[in-house]
């Protein structure tokens, strides 16, 4: 059961970080798209809802890149509670069970803490994408809209 439960968190935990990188990856290539396709354009009110794109993915792969920290932080923290439940951790051999239940306690509380700011950063770095993504299409429609008013 033991070997079970463990595979079962190995492949959630790749298929989140899939997840994760593959959402790093769109923000970059958006922001890229975006850099692409100004090269010559000139700095004017018109290009503020592309800005505003690039800003959300920039944010969205800032928070992407802090999911990862606290993912890993969670991870460091959760080995260091196993290891102090099985008496191995170093710096807690030798000490009195008071100490190492207030340990534990200590580590738990900033495993959850962890955790949740990990997934809070998951959620805030989809949300920019979501919204660059918006504002991206908002922008190439108004300058459909400005090249139709040309013609």
């Amino acid at each position: 059961m033991e070997n079970l439960s463990t595979e079962l968190y190995r492949s959630l935990r790749e298929s989140q970080n899939k997840y994760i990188y593959f959402l790093l990856a769109a923000a970059g290539a958006m922001i890229g798209i975006a850099v692409q396709q100004t090269t010559s354009a000139t700095l004017d009110k018109s290009q503020l809802a592309l800005a505003v794109a690039v800003l959300c993915w920039g944010l969205s792969f800032f928070f992407g890149c802090r999911h990862i920290a606290y993912t890993n932080a969670s991870i460091y923290t959760n080995i260091d509670i196993l290891r102090a439940e099985k008496g191995i951790h170093p710096k807690l051999k030798g000490k009195s069970i008071e100490h190492v239940e207030a340990a534990i306690e200590g580590m738990s509380d900033a495993f959850s803490y962890n955790s949740d700011k990990a997934n809070s950063f998951a959620q805030w770095q989809f949300k920019f994408l979501i919204i660059g993504a918006l504002c991206y299409l908002f922008w190439h429609i108004l300058q459909m809209y400005f090249r139709s008013l040309l013609n």
